[in-house]
């Protein structure tokens, strides 16, 4: 589709300073957000011993590590004065990053405009509504992703009051992983006397795999930096929208324009099935109650794991939580299949730190 001129924060590194129309109250939103605890899970699989550390992203505000990038897409719109107090806030989502930008703005007195394709749980539609956004459900035949996307563009070229924060494109999404979930999560390594010899992260925007592995890898040059994509829909892997998959806010309909393969690894893949198991186990057998792509990521981890030493350093994040899932196939009994790597995976014990957070 052809790019319309958006009013959007700045991408540029360089922020300028603060004037006198940002809300006081953003400094109030940032002390929810972010320091979030370090869990270390320790597993075995197939007779070799493994811990995987993961960013409990479910202890932010809205429950997800999406409000990282909200409050920072939105901080830096004040700040260059691409955000005006009024404005309209219109995002188009899979649900955590409407959530987010939904509780920021109406937190800072803004309209929120959300559009999400209609697939999405029932929880996330809900909890929208909560609060106070007005939620526009786009059908495939209408597009799908890429028509909530226009949706919101459209909306933007006919007013003059809408700000759109582009997750998918605004350089301000990846810099909120630069600045915080990466430091943090070096900072908490370090504090176990660990370095990260990889990191895994799901791809929805690319923001987080990009943003902490710029962080990781500023401090650690070889560090590998893996995104973790669904088999069933290897959108990463083919350069174009391929299946269907189950793993919500993950492998949307494109490659989002922050991903920069270059600075990447290779893709790894995950059945959705496997995920789903997993994410049920983490929950009944640890008491870890976290959604359906944080099983991915454990998983991908244990993957990015098995390539390297014994005691190697493997890190991701838990995105968020389970309660936005329990209308969908994380709430039934998921068969296994052949070649998952679920199975084999025991899960033993875990410790958690904010050491350093």
């Amino acid at each position: 589709m052809s790019a319309l001129p958006l009013r959007t924060s700045s991408a540029r590194l360089t922020v300028p300073p603060l004037p006198t129309c940002e809300p006081a109250r953003l400094r109030s939103l940032g002390a929810l957000i972010g320091r979030t605890p370090l869990i270390s899970i320790r597993l075995r699989y197939r007779s070799r011993e493994h811990v995987i550390h993961a960013k409990a992203e479910h202890y932010n505000l809205t429950g997800s590590i999406k409000d990282r990038m909200a409050l920072s897409i939105l901080t830096r719109a004040y700040r260059s004065g691409a955000l005006q107090p009024g404005d309209t806030i219109a995002e188009a989502t899979s649900g955590n990053a409407g959530i987010a930008l939904a509780a920021l703005g109406r937190a800072l007195g803004h309209p929120v405009e959300i559009f999400m394709p209609d697939w999405m749980s029932d929880e996330r539609k809900s909890l929208l509504r909560s609060l106070d956004a007005r939620l526009n459900l786009i059908s495939r035949a209408d597009g799908g992703f890429l028509g909530a996307i226009a949706a919101t563009q459209q909306l933007a070229a006919a007013r003059n009051d809408v700000f759109l924060p582009c997750q998918f494109s605004n350089g301000d999404n990846s810099r909120a992983h630069l600045e915080t979930t990466g430091p943090e999560l070096l900072a908490q390594l370090a504090c176990l006397g660990l370095t990260p010899d990889a990191f895994v992260a799901g791809v929805g925007t690319g923001g987080t795999v990009m943003g902490v592995g710029a962080a990781l890898r500023a401090v650690h040059p070889g560090v590998r930096i893996h995104p973790l994509e669904p088999k069933e829909s290897p959108t990463l892997s083919t350069g174009h929208k391929v299946g269907s998959h189950r793993i919500q806010g993950i492998s949307d309909d494109f490659i989002p324009a922050l991903v920069n393969f270059s600075a990447l690894n290779d893709v790894i893949a995950v059945s959705d099935g496997d995920a789903i198991r997993m994410a049920q186990r983490l929950a009944r057998e640890l008491g870890l109650a976290v959604g359906i792509s944080s099983g991915a990521n454990l998983i991908g981890a244990v993957m990015a794991a098995e390539r390297l030493d014994a005691r190697a350093c493997v890190a991701t994040v838990f995105c968020d939580d389970n309660k936005k899932y329990l209308s969908t196939a994380l709430a039934a009994e998921e068969p296994a299949k052949d070649g998952d790597l679920g199975p084999d995976i025991e899960l033993l014990d875990f410790d958690a730190s904010c050491c350093g957070a």
